[in-house]
């Protein structure tokens, strides 16, 4: 990975070239990793940031119960000891006899904080507990290949993207050299699995005759 801290204009620059080539921030589903840069910014960005846009929505579409779930670690920090999200701000200085030690040894202290922990962890099970059961959801990587060099391989991509189904949201995609000077478009998805038949995703895809030989499934993951 090659970002640093997204709260910068040269931070957010280098992630939106990360986003370019790739769906998420670690791996093809997505993890922990990606939950701590999606906090890391707090809000969509600029749409001239187009990657970090798309990468954005695509994170704010799960509930917050989804994102809680995923698996994998935050992100660490980058070689060098360079953050890839923004340092909590300092508190306002303040005598040195009003400071207050939160993990100190005082037992007091440790028993508030404990108290508190033990609130917050019972709200959010009380809450979650409300929550209707969470949508099943794949992420699915294609590789649509075309008839020869000459194909257009961008008029191709924007055909595949017009293909709309309730409950399908496109991802990144990049050309994969495959030999001959072909390329294959490698494109990837999130289908909710009850609404979207990946079977009927390649069968529409491969109605574009003029441009698509043959559609593959490359990775498949539950979510």
């Amino acid at each position: 990975m090659a970002f640093g801290d997204v709260k910068t204009p040269q931070g957010l620059k280098e992630l939106n070239n990360f986003l370019a080539d790739n769906s998420y921030i670690s791996g093809y589903t997505p993890s922990k990793a990606d939950l701590s840069v999606f906090e890391a910014l707090g809000k969509a960005p600029a749409a001239d940031n187009v990657n970090v846009a798309r990468w954005y929505r695509h994170i704010a579409s799960f509930e917050a119960a989804e994102r809680a779930a995923w698996g994998g670690a935050p992100l660490p920090q980058l070689a060098g000891g360079k953050p890839t999200v923004a340092a909590p701000a300092k508190p306002a200085a303040a005598d040195d006899d009003d400071d207050v030690d939160l993990f100190g040894s005082d037992d007091e202290e440790d028993a508030e904080a404990e108290r508190i922990k033990q609130e917050r962890v019972a709200a959010y099970a009380a809450k979650k507990s409300k929550k209707p059961a969470l949508i099943a959801k794949s992420s699915v990587l294609l590789d649509v290949k075309p008839w020869d060099d000459e194909t257009d391989m961008k008029e191709m991509e924007k055909n595949v993207r017009t293909i709309e189904m309730d409950g399908l949201l496109w991802g990144a995609s990049k050309l994969v050299p495959v030999g001959y000077g072909i390329n294959k478009l490698q494109i990837m998805c999130v289908i909710e699995d009850d609404k979207v038949s990946i079977d009927l995703l390649q069968e529409k895809i491969e109605e574009f005759e003029d441009f698509v030989q043959s559609v593959d499934i490359a990775a498949f993951n539950k979510i």
